[in-house]
């Protein structure tokens, strides 16, 4: 081998090395996480609900969504399914019990989960369901709702509901509740992590460095994009984690535009392959990391290695502005101004924060970013955000990479250690 193909083997060998079970490649990763750590970040995570929901005046939280299921009481079923098929639901109170409405038959997944007070089968009214038959089902439905908000709710009939199809909204309101929105009120619980929390997020992020290392190991010419997206669901699957919620790997010409989701297509010696985990993972936490990398290993072409090094500037410039207490209208003042040959092609955003899926807070790139229509807020130390570039130009291949930062007391700290490619 000449100079460069022995720096890409040994380039290679050490990702394997440090990012594939050190028990084998062929084993899935075993969590060294105690379980007195998810205890306690399930106790801090109903907390911080219950206290957003006292904030904003709300005797009870009406959820749906399977992620703030999994958020206040850390059971899951059918998550994915139920994203789009809302049948399962909870009710938590500020000051209260907490109750879980199960699908029917499956009251046993939640049993032991130490912040359920009470488990009942839940009454599915949505159409999918029930047919023609909605008016007649949402009925007892609202009623078993509006008698527990009068039994717990201390007199308020205030709720906050996440996800909720209009007859059941209709519904409630009938029965003298009052539906406000619930998703700024999760958003919000959610937006800071506690340090076990952290811990979980850091377990999530190594098994999805163990995908990413999986994929580097194939980016050989031949493979299909398809065939490299699955060795990121293998791996996340095989050590307990959940799903990916996008197909965003491509190689070549399907870099550019951004968003081509993968396909059949084989890559070719030489192609950037570009992707972003979008993972949730053991535990229900995101992990959500972007590199780019040459297929077969070969050095960069100068284009490409002028895109790489863009792409650095970019993460490597907005990461350094990160501190609690930065507001997010100064971040983006501050932040890495990309050239106009790069404009048409960008990322829409420059930090987005991240949790069990990707959250609040969003702050868009400069160019998009207006003060009329940007949200106002600040970084605070628990947040846990990710710090994104996506650099081409017209013709050439896009280099996308993408890290995940905790803020913390004193500035950031990178969650994410799979490396950079040299250029």
């Amino acid at each position: 081998m000449n100079a460069p193909e022995n720096v890409a083997a040994a380039f290679k060998d050490e990702r394997k090395r440090t990012y594939l079970n050190a028990e084998g490649a062929d084993r899935p990763l075993k969590s060294p996480v105690p379980h007195e750590v998810l205890e306690w970040a399930r106790a801090y995570r109903l907390g911080r609900l219950r206290a957003e929901l006292a904030r904003h005046d709300c005797a009870a939280a009406l959820l749906y969504d399977p992620i703030n299921i999994r958020y206040a009481f850390d059971c899951s079923n059918m998550q994915v399914w139920t994203l789009h098929d809302p049948i399962r639901y909870a009710l938590v109170f500020a000051d209260g019990p907490g109750i879980m409405f199960e699908f029917k038959g499956c009251r046993h997944l939640d049993a032991g989960l130490p912040g359920i007070d009470e488990l009942r089968d839940a009454v599915a009214w949505i159409f999918m369901a029930v047919g023609d038959k909605v008016e007649s089902r949402v009925g007892p439905w609202a009623d078993e709702i509006a008698s527990l908000v009068r039994q717990h709710g201390g007199g308020n009939t205030r709720i906050a509901c996440d996800r909720l199809e209009i007859p059941g909204v209709q519904a409630l309101t009938e029965r003298g509740l009052t539906c406000v929105e619930g998703g700024q009120v999760c958003e919000l619980a959610r937006s800071i992590k506690s340090p076990d929390e952290i811990t979980l997020m850091r377990w999530t992020i190594r098994v999805c460095e163990a995908g990413m290392a999986r994929i580097y190991e194939h980016s050989v010419p031949g493979v299909t994009e398809r065939e490299l997206w699955g060795h990121l669901h293998f791996e996340n699957a095989r050590s307990g984690g959940d799903w990916l919620e996008t197909k965003l790997l491509t190689c070549g010409p399907n870099t550019n535009p951004w968003y081509t989701e993968c396909s059949d297509r084989e890559c070719r010696a030489g192609e950037m392959i570009s992707f972003d985990t979008d993972m949730i993972g053991p535990y229900g936490y995101c992990a959500d990391l972007s590199r780019s990398w040459t297929c077969g290993y070969t050095p960069m072409t100068p284009q490409q290695r002028t895109l790489y090094a863009a792409a650095r500037d970019q993460i490597d410039h907005n990461l350094a502005l990160l501190a609690p207490g930065l507001d997010f209208a100064e971040f983006n003042a501050k932040s890495w101004r990309i050239p106009e040959k790069y404009v048409d092609g960008r990322y829409s955003l420059a930090v987005h924060g991240v949790g069990m899926a990707d959250e609040w807070p969003v702050v868009p790139l400069h160019v998009d970013f207006s003060p009329e229509t940007a949200m106002s807020g600040r970084f605070e130390p628990g947040m846990v955000v990710c710090v994104e570039s996506l650099i081409s130009e017209k013709g050439s291949e896009s280099v996308k990479l993408e890290t995940q930062v905790l803020i913390t007391e004193t500035g950031a700290e990178r969650l994410d250690s799979f490396p950079w490619e040299e250029v």
